[in-house]
């Protein structure tokens, strides 16, 4: 099997039906959807984003960030401080800003962490996200553990945010641009030689290309595509604090990738989605024999992505290649 069939680089025919199907549904949901699922939904897709830029580094470049909320709270912040208290700001410059500003972070805590390896890696992460948590969290001139209210959605000009059914396109448009863009990059040069240092970094290096350079560009992107989706969560819910941050939002999206499978994008849109729907079945488990089972959804979840991991290691993508493949075979 070849290296991008066996890490589902290369999605099959079937899986890819799927995925348009799934964007059917998405766009004619708002006309059968409630306001109140709408919002889900559009959550869902903003999650999506998050965890298809944290995709590129862990998927696709193979560095496993435990500090990507970092980027995705720094974009929401920007929202807030660029946002007057009596009136909406531009989308059209805020959101280039936001993406920017975390993009900008990312190339500067990058060019750290980049220089290590391994599990070096991972820890360094967590700690410069936690010291952004921090400096946020202790500090009221930045909101403090209280967080900032957004009050307006951002000004599209004609198309009013405000609008629940327009700001879930906004975002539908978004999650589809994003997908679209990541594809193109994962068969792009660029993208070939961030899946040559997933397999094997010594030989590229060997071979003439400067690992860290790459490294550090896959890094920044993917904190400016955090930006992205911090920037829409701002702007959706109206409101940010430093939990944007918080080491378990960056695990929850480590766990989507997971869920979903890495490498290819379409298993962080599917893992994003499952998640969240899990999540919900989770918390409104009712009581049993006293126990209120929802209290505890934390403990169901982890059970959930173990069992995942266990028997399904390639994600739910890896499960729907196995099952057409069997269905393919038998009907030869």
């Amino acid at each position: 099997m070849s290296a991008p069939q066996s890490h589902l680089e290369t999605l099959p025919r079937s899986i890819q039906i799927v995925m348009l199907l799934g964007f059917i549904a998405l766009a004619a949901f708002p006309f059968v959807g409630s306001e109140f699922y709408q919002q889900m939904v559009a959550r869902m897709m903003i999650l999506a984003i998050f965890a298809m830029s944290l995709d590129l580094l862990q998927g696709v470049t193979g560095l496993v960030s435990l500090g990507h909320a970092a980027y995705f709270g720094i974009a929401g912040y920007t929202l807030a401080f660029l946002t007057p208290q009596g009136e909406p700001v531009s989308l059209w410059w805020t959101l280039p800003v936001a993406v920017l500003v975390s993009g900008a972070a990312a190339l500067v805590i990058g060019f750290f962490v980049v220089r290590t390896k391994g599990i070096y890696f991972i820890m360094v992460t967590m700690a410069f996200a936690q010291m952004v948590f921090f400096l946020f969290f202790d500090n009221k001139s930045l909101g403090g553990s209280d967080g900032i209210y957004i009050n307006f959605k951002p000004d599209a000009g004609i198309f009013d945010l405000e609008n629940k059914a327009v700001f879930y396109y906004f975002t539908l448009f978004c999650l589809v641009a994003v997908y679209l863009f990541l594809r193109r990059l994962l068969w792009s040069p660029f993208g070939r030689t961030l899946a040559g240092i997933r397999v094997n970094e010594h030989r590229m290096r060997a071979v003439g290309f400067g690992s860290f350079s790459y490294k550090l560009t896959a890094f920044t992107l993917a904190g400016a595509l955090a930006g992205l989706a911090g920037y829409l969560w701002g702007a959706q819910t109206g409101f940010v604090n430093p939990e944007l941050m918080g080491f378990h939002k960056s695990a929850h999206v480590i766990m989507m990738i997971i869920l979903g499978g890495m490498g290819n994008f379409a298993g962080a849109i599917v893992g994003a989605f499952a998640f969240e729907f899990m999540l919900e079945l989770f918390k409104d488990l009712p009581a049993v024999a006293g126990i209120n089972l929802g209290k505890h959804w934390q403990l169901w979840m982890g059970l959930f992505i173990v069992l995942v991991i266990c028997f399904a290691p390639r994600g739910i993508l890896g499960v729907l290649q196995k099952l057409t493949h069997r269905k393919g075979a038998g009907d030869e």
